[in-house]
């Protein structure tokens, strides 16, 4: 397969197989990174669909509830990671569901494991394709895997998240501050170094020029993002900043949250 040739890959796979002994716990105890995902889910919901793919299934959170939402369609899964395919396949054996299947490898590994395959729904949440080797040429990948009335939802840690550069200018901590708009971001974590990149929502769209733009939104542009405190601020203030963001994502400022969303389809 293609990813397994690829050195790059190989950084990211054991990147995340060091991180799967403890990420679906980690994921299931955050309530910020909760209710982002559910409204990533949302977003997703309302695409009818007889074949899925997710790309990057982590734990496999997602996987499960498609499928089980959908007990009649088939819910396939890419992700680079043998330790997280080892999570997500427990997590989809323990509920006895028969129409998911969670697979190893890359964006340009699906055609080899699954021939003549096209999708209705293609679904990256959480900024999946921010560890690609090459945006531009998955792009085209999951351009061809989409059926002609398919659609995609694909989320991107963004480049220009306003309050991740100003929080840590205001602490001196410029180092943190201009990070994602290196060539190489490095991911999240301060002590370990993950291959990924920061995107524009330019140069998304970029990347997808051949799909028509179907919606957009932005995530935390106020709203805490995913990796801080859930005492950052009292709940009622963080529904209200939840409801500043989704005013904000119909304005020009949607594009300086921490995430990206847009909604893809074929032009016709």
């Amino acid at each position: 397969m293609y990813s397994e040739g690829s050195g790059y890959y190989k950084e990211v796979k054991a990147y995340y197989n060091e991180d799967s002994v403890s990420f679906k716990s980690r994921g299931e105890a955050n309530p910020l990174l909760q209710r982002i995902r559910e409204s990533f889910r949302a977003e997703s919901e309302g695409i009818a669909f007889h074949q899925a793919l997710e790309v990057g299934y982590g734990p496999g959170f997602d996987l499960v509830y498609f499928a089980k939402q959908n007990p009649n369609a088939q819910v396939y899964g890419i992700d680079i990671s043998d330790g997280m395919c080892e999570v997500a396949s427990l997590a989809i054996k323990e509920v006895q569901l028969n129409n998911c299947q969670a697979m190893v490898g890359s964006v340009e590994d699906v055609k080899l494991l699954l021939p003549q395959q096209q999708f209705d729904l293609i679904y990256v949440f959480f900024g999946s394709l921010n560890t690609v080797e090459d945006l531009n040429a998955a792009a085209k990948e999951l351009q061809s895997l989409l059926s002609p009335n398919g659609k995609m939802v694909l989320t991107f840690v963004n480049k220009w998240y306003l309050l991740g550069i100003l929080k840590p200018l205001l602490k001196l901590r410029f180092a943190t501050a201009f990070k994602r708009l290196k060539k190489v971001w490095g991911g999240y974590s301060t002590s370990r170094f993950l291959p990924s990149k920061c995107y524009t929502p330019t140069e998304v769209r970029k990347a997808f020029g051949g799909m028509r733009e179907v919606k957009h939104r932005g995530y935390s542009i106020l709203f805490p993002a995913w990796y801080e405190s859930p005492k950052v601020v009292q709940a009622n203030y963080k529904d209200r900043l939840w409801n500043w963001d989704r005013a904000l994502s119909k304005t020009p400022f949607w594009s300086l949250g921490e995430y990206t969303l847009f909604v893809f389809e074929k032009k016709a």
